[in-house]
């Protein structure tokens, strides 16, 4: 076993990160991991912090790789943002920590997840660390795409690219078989459906509930029979997203409270007390805010998933319409497409793929998400 074992079909990356850290002549400070969603750049970037900072370039059995990908490593630090972006406070307690030296590793790791969520003010405070870092710091930084607009050329001219790729399904699948103990039959299916996203497909195989969202919105494409059914199936959308959003929101709002509240000593008395509430309250409408933010990425992150579902069934209707020798997104709904395919023809699954994906552009730029939606499900009805 070594840290490299997560990171699924990407022998080149591997081979380019595994060179650096055994060769010191080989590093940068500042590394920029892309390629789609599911291609597991944070795995990528969390078993080369590992490698960094491992005696053996990345043994996997040392208390330095354990730590390390555990995420209990005391020189490494990784920001993965739970609201809609990163701001410039975060980001600039994130540049006074890789200021530090490292306390018991070789480098001091900062590893940002997502960093395509900085916003404007967050990526001038990290770009005077990217330019001069501290000798014995490492910026990781994770985006879904290398284009321009996600990430500032600023800062994207400065780090040294990875570039990752989608796993294949047998790569895949063999992830789920030996590395998660999951029956070979399930995984094989996990990993056919999945477009190569590896926790979805670990999601799929393991969570009724994932599955059975995934059989909800394929249902919708052959039910839009009237006009009052995409209404119907807008709502039943939104209300799916909120619903799991109110699931992963409650319980842990309620705890991030009490632990605020004791962290501030709630119902204390004595000299000091009314300054001490104060200072809770403002703390609690910091903590709010956050949670609304969490909870507004979760429910798009929810709605997200549900439309490159739907994405991808539109995409298959027009592989199957053209007859074209390439494998279906969802090869367990082959009858469904096809019978679509002889209904629709292409040219009509083409425009009710160019509304999915206008309708998660809306999303991106913050329209309301039931307007957007309802807009996507009429569209999807007059085809």
């Amino acid at each position: 076993m070594t840290v490299w074992d997560d990171v699924v079909g990407q022998p080149a990356a591997v081979t380019e990160l595994d060179a650096a850290a055994s060769q010191e002549s080989a590093m940068t400070h500042a590394w920029l991991f892309t390629g789609p969603p599911g291609s597991g750049r944070s795995n990528a970037a969390r078993a080369f912090a590992a490698a960094l900072q491992c005696p053996y370039q990345g043994c996997g059995e040392c208390q330095a790789c354990r730590t390390v990908l555990a995420g209990t490593h005391s020189d490494v630090r990784e920001i993965n943002p739970e609201g809609l972006s990163i701001s410039v406070r975060e980001m600039r307690d994130l540049v006074q920590i890789g200021a530090r030296h490292p306390y018991t590793g070789r480098w001091q790791i900062v590893i940002i997840v997502d960093a395509d969520r900085l916003t404007e003010g967050a990526s001038n405070a990290l770009l005077k660390a990217v330019e001069e870092p501290s000798p014995e710091t490492v910026w990781l930084l994770c985006a879904p795409s290398d284009h321009p607009e996600d990430v500032p050329l600023t800062i994207r001219s400065r780090c040294r690219p990875i570039y990752l790729r989608s796993p294949s399904p047998e790569a895949v699948a063999g992830v789920l078989r030996e590395r998660d103990g999951i029956d070979p039959d399930q995984a094989q299916w996990a990993a056919s459906v999945c477009g190569g996203h590896v926790g979805r497909a670990r999601r799929l195989a393991r969570d009724p509930q994932a599955r059975a969202r995934r059989e909800a919105i394929l249902a919708v494409p052959t039910a839009l029979r009237r006009l009052g059914d995409a209404f119907h199936h807008a709502d039943a959308l939104i209300r799916s997203a909120e619903g799991e959003a109110d699931t992963l929101r409650a319980s842990r709002d309620e705890a991030e409270r009490e632990e605020l509240a004791v962290a501030m000593g709630a119902g204390g008395t004595g000299k000091g007390a009314a300054a001490a509430a104060r200072s809770a309250k403002a703390a609690e409408k910091d903590l709010e805010k956050r949670q609304k933010s969490r909870a507004t990425r979760t429910q798009r992150d929810a709605l997200d998933r549900a439309l490159v579902d739907l994405a991808g069934f539109y995409r298959d209707v027009i592989v199957s319409a053209s007859g074209a020798p390439v494998p279906l997104a969802n090869p367990d709904r082959e009858r469904e497409i096809r019978t679509a395919a002889a209904e629709w023809g292409a040219e009509s699954a083409l425009r009710r793929l160019e509304a999915v994906l206008a309708c998660r552009e809306a999303l991106a730029q913050n329209v309301k998400p039931r307007i957007a939606v309802e807009a996507m499900m009429t569209a999807l009805y007059r085809g």
